[in-house]
C-alpha cells in the first residue's frame, strides 16, 4: 500500500450538489435560495449574533462578573513558607527575593496555614489574626 493508493471507504463521501444547472436537476433557477430576500442575494450574510435589528441576546443580558485591578497587586504567603526563610526581618523585598511573590505585589498578607517555630519580625507585611497570634507565640512580632 502506498499513499497514492489510499481512498475513502465506498459511500462515505457524497459528491457535492451542483446548484443552478437547469430545471431537470431540481436545483435550477433560484438554486435552493428561495425567492427574494436577504439570503437570496449575493453577499446577503449577516454578522454573528445579528438578529435582524432586534437587540441581540449578548447585549440584552446583563454584564456578569468583575475582574479586580488590585488582584495582581495583592498576594498571600503562608506561615510554613515563612518558616523556611533564613531572614530575621521579613518584608516585601525579602519575600520577592525568596520567590514567594512576584514583582507586581504591593500588598502582601500572611495567612495562618502551617506552623512557624522561630521568631521573625514582619515589616510592611499584613497578617491575619491567626497568623499574628502564631508569630507572636513563636517569639516574633508584627509591625
Amino acid at each position: 500500500m502506498r499513499l497514492n493508493d489510499i481512498k475513502p471507504a465506498e459511500g462515505s463521501r457524497k459528491s457535492r450538489l451542483r446548484v443552478g444547472r437547469g430545471i431537470g436537476s431540481g436545483l435550477g433557477k433560484t438554486a435552493g435560495r428561495g425567492h427574494k430576500g436577504q439570503h437570496a442575494r449575493a453577499g446577503g450574510s449577516h454578522t454573528l449574533g445579528f438578529e435582524g435589528g432586534q437587540m441581540p441576546l449578548q447585549r440584552r443580558l446583563p454584564k456578569v462578573g468583575f475582574r479586580s485591578m488590585k488582584k495582581a497587586e495583592s498576594q498571600q504567603v503562608f506561615l510554613y513558607q515563612l518558616a523556611k526563610l533564613k531572614d530575621e526581618v521579613i518584608d516585601v523585598v525579602a519575600l520577592h527575593k525568596a520567590g514567594l511573590i512576584d514583582g507586581r505585589a504591593r500588598r502582601v498578607k500572611v495567612v495562618a496555614k502551617g506552623e512557624i517555630n522561630r521568631p521573625v519580625k514582619l515589616s510592611g507585611v499584613l497578617a491575619t489574626a491567626g497568623a499574628k497570634a502564631a508569630i507572636e507565640a513563636a517569639g516574633g512580632s508584627v509591625e
